[in-house]
């Protein structure tokens, strides 16, 4: 009977929400996907809606594969485990092979340009997805290059298809994270609906490394504003993001009817939050020299700057997630998240981001947030790729 019972409310919730789904007026098929805030509040609700039904065929052990043949080429230029098992489990479920791209291993590494290289990648290739992240301005901007490449190769005929390029984090925004973080609230509280008001605090916490990409935190102030949140950003100073992310958030708080606030002391940021998202992440000014130092090769001014912010960041070691802290928050059932891996004090580091204790308790809360990556990236490919993608949908659940 109670097999039953959990069978009816399996297709119960694939009808309500593939009903929701069908609602939604968007314009994501064939479009790259690089930065949440270029695409309307409907395609990203669309994405968290088909994440959700291909997390709930998952489960119920039914496949969504509509690819028959088809390559994924992943281009991770930064260390990955999460997103890049990610992207390859989302692959292989939507029918796609997959190829991961060693620059080192491959012509780039003779001096083969982009441009090139991109068109190469592409011939029988449905989509790209591409994580870098470790150069300031550099990040967003080759994605675009390698995008622009195969439009030039698609508009000239070489290619039949023209692959999609989903953003797998750069140095402005993590999209596949931060939507796997809006669809884990939704879960938690309800609705997307049940967000709005709910104060969110995204803080600076210690660790003791200094080159943290800013592209998380930038892109949780960047969509959680979107939806209503009360977010507030804290940080100590000389910790600032981006100033064009900054202002952003502010515009899409005040069009969400949601605000956003910045403060320079975590104990504030923490009174009477819903959620706390506490995170490591580099200065932008440090990040600006660093990718100088980068270009460079100046090895000896990167072990000057690194030895510089490390003594920085230990002025701020107080900057800990520990239990009394969270004491502040709304009250017991405040939710912790983090992106993963996080600096463990006592367990990966002498000091870190999160006491053991605080951690524990979150931990199997935090691997949940995580979960929902790989159906938001199969949710992004398929939007992308699927032609009528409302009813292919429809037959994968019925069939």
């Amino acid at each position: 009977m109670l097999q039953v019972d959990n069978m009816k409310k399996t297709e119960t919730n694939l009808k309500q929400n593939l009903d929701l789904f069908k609602q939604l007026s968007t314009d994501l098929q064939t479009q790259d996907f690089l930065l949440t805030w270029q695409h309307s509040v409907n395609d990203l609700k669309a994405v968290l809606l088909l994440a959700e039904i291909f997390k709930e065929l998952h489960r119920t052990n039914r496949s969504f594969r509509v690819f028959d043949t088809g390559m994924a080429v992943s281009i991770f230029r930064d260390q990955s485990t999460r997103t890049r098992f990610s992207f390859a489990s989302a692959a292989n479920a939507l029918g796609l092979s997959l190829v991961d791209l060693d620059e080192e291993k491959s012509q780039i590494a003779h001096g083969e340009t982009v441009r090139e290289t991109a068109n190469m990648i592409s011939f029988l290739t449905e989509v790209i997805g591409i994580r870098d992240d470790v150069y300031l301005g550099e990040g967003n901007k080759y994605m675009r290059e390698v995008a622009a490449a195969i439009q030039e190769g698609f508009d000239a005929g070489v290619l039949h298809k023209r692959p999609s390029v989903i953003n797998l984090q750069c140095d402005l925004d993590h999209p596949t994270q931060t939507l796997a973080d809006l669809l884990h609230l939704k879960k938690h509280f309800g609705s997307l609906n049940d967000l709005k008001g709910r104060k969110i605090t995204i803080s600076w916490a210690y660790s003791p490394s200094y080159g943290k990409p800013l592209s998380v935190p930038q892109g949780l102030i960047g969509l959680m504003t979107r939806f209503g949140m009360n977010v507030t950003l804290a940080h100590p100073q000389g910790y600032s993001l981006t100033p064009e992310i900054i202002e952003l958030a502010k515009r899409h708080a005040q069009d969400a009817t949601g605000s956003f606030s910045i403060v320079g002391n975590m104990e504030e940021a923490f009174d009477g939050a819903d959620v706390v998202y506490p995170k490591s992440w580099a200065p932008y000014w440090v990040m600006e020299r660093r990718t100088e130092l980068l270009k460079l090769g100046d090895g000896d001014g990167l072990h000057d700057l690194e030895k510089e912010c490390l003594a920085n960041n230990a002025k701020y070691r107080n900057w800990e997630c520990d239990a009394s802290i969270m004491k502040r928050t709304l009250d017991e059932n405040t939710l912790y998240m983090h992106c993963l891996p996080a600096d463990i004090t006592g367990v990966n580091a002498e000091h870190g981001e999160v006491s053991q204790d605080v951690f524990e308790k979150y931990r199997l809360d935090t691997y949940r947030q995580a979960s929902y990556k790989p159906f938001i990236i199969a949710a992004l490919i398929f939007l992308s790729r699927i032609e009528n993608a409302k009813k292919r949908i429809d037959q994968i659940i019925t069939r």
